[in-house]
């Protein structure tokens, strides 16, 4: 079996009219398709880039947000979320438009998280706040009108050297019996 890459991710919107208008105006990601469902909901695609679809469904009725259960409450301070939910949604971009996005985000009332450019790399905290060799990619997080956490996502080097992957995958604990 191999796949080709991301076909498209779905998600649940509370507004598909503000989510149309957040992702086409704000973010440049033209809207490719609109599909109308037999239960009275809907079903958008947008082109984000590189061949991939960002899709949304959205229902009338459908269950309110969860930050920090079903999806990020805040990036860096408050990042985890549960088992089975979305995280976050990363978009890949040239570092060079990097800069050029925070102000456009900015611009258009969009809250950016601090730090504003996240230098991840190896070491203990994660992150630094210099950009130096160790840096493997650089990002900024912001969330759009349904809280959904997003990022802009410049990788500085080919993933997938040795100590790229030298960690262990963690086991979970079994769980105590009643």
């Amino acid at each position: 079996m191999q796949t080709k890459g991301i076909n498209h991710l779905a998600l649940v919107c509370r507004d598909m009219a503000e989510t149309v208008d957040f992702y086409t105006r704000v973010l440049g990601m033209p809207l490719v398709k609109t599909v109308q469902l037999p239960d009275g909901g809907q079903h958008f695609f947008f082109d984000c880039g590189g061949g991939s679809l960002l899709a949304f469904f959205w229902w009338e009725n459908a269950p309110a947000a969860a930050p920090g259960i079903a999806s990020v409450e805040d990036f860096p301070t408050k990042g985890m979320s549960a088992v089975g939910s979305m995280n976050h949604v990363a978009f890949e971009m040239d570092e060079a438009d990097l800069e050029k996005s925070i102000v456009e985000l900015k611009a258009a009332g969009v809250h950016v998280s601090v730090p504003v450019v996240v230098n991840h790399d190896d070491s203990p905290a994660g992150v630094s706040r210099d950009l130096h060799p160790g840096v493997f990619v650089r990002s900024v997080y912001f969330t759009d009108p349904n809280g959904i956490m997003l990022e802009f996502a410049c990788l500085t080097r080919q993933l997938g050297k040795p100590e790229d992957i030298a960690l262990k995958p963690a086991k979970a604990k079994a769980p105590a019996h009643a």
